[in-house]
């Protein structure tokens, strides 16, 4: 059993595991806590980086994955769950997704639903994408499986109906990952007419 560190006293978190830091962070140590939320809110920035809501801030997306990495220190089990960084995976993915399905819901607009094309979907070092959730080739986890097929393809088919030839090449290089300059350069626009395009599109 890990004993708590007492206040004053430093505590070499870099030379721990995971998954004993938890263990200080859940018994109250606000710098076992701050270590943890530290380390991982690049891997849940990325991890937002995967979904894309329209009408949503990218940072209200990563703000929910910071929410799912506390429930995930809050809820481990470490005679239960052997490693902490798959556990708090899952609760940073099931945050995002209830989110987004939640907002869905709510505004019920077909539109407003997650697509992620072809970004990674956990880190950037993964080659996992939508594209490859979707056609299962490589998931097989239903926790995984964000949409199937047909709603991916009902979605991508009502945003060509609805949105106008500029729109839809600036949304799927938006969703590519490219910046407005890089998109304005390919679709030889202005960065402004871009920029417009977007704000179009997230309405």
């Amino acid at each position: 059993m890990t004993a708590t560190p007492q206040r004053n006293v430093y505590v070499d978190y870099d030379s721990m595991m995971d998954e004993d830091i938890v263990e200080f962070a859940r018994e109250g140590s606000t710098e076992a806590l701050e270590y943890l939320i530290n380390k991982y809110k690049n891997f849940v920035r990325a991890k937002a980086r995967s979904y894309f809501l329209i009408g949503a801030d990218r940072d209200d997306i990563t703000q929910e994955g910071m929410i799912g990495l506390y429930k995930a220190i809050r809820d481990f089990r470490a005679d239960k769950l052997s490693s902490f960084r798959a556990f708090a995976e899952l609760c940073i993915t099931r945050q995002i997704i209830t989110a987004i399905k939640t907002a869905t819901r709510q505004k019920h607009i077909p539109l407003n639903s997650y697509v992620s094309l072809n970004k990674p979907i956990y880190d950037d070092d993964s080659d996992r994408t939508l594209l490859d959730v979707i056609s299962g080739s490589k998931v097989t986890d239903p926790e995984e499986l964000i949409i199937s097929r047909e709603e991916f393809g009902d979605i991508e088919g009502k945003m060509e109906e609805i949105l106008s030839d500029l729109e839809w090449k600036v949304l799927m290089s938006y969703l590519d990952g490219k910046s407005y300059h890089e998109i304005a350069v390919e679709l030889h626009r202005h960065v402004k007419s871009i920029d417009n395009a977007l704000q179009r599109v997230k309405r």
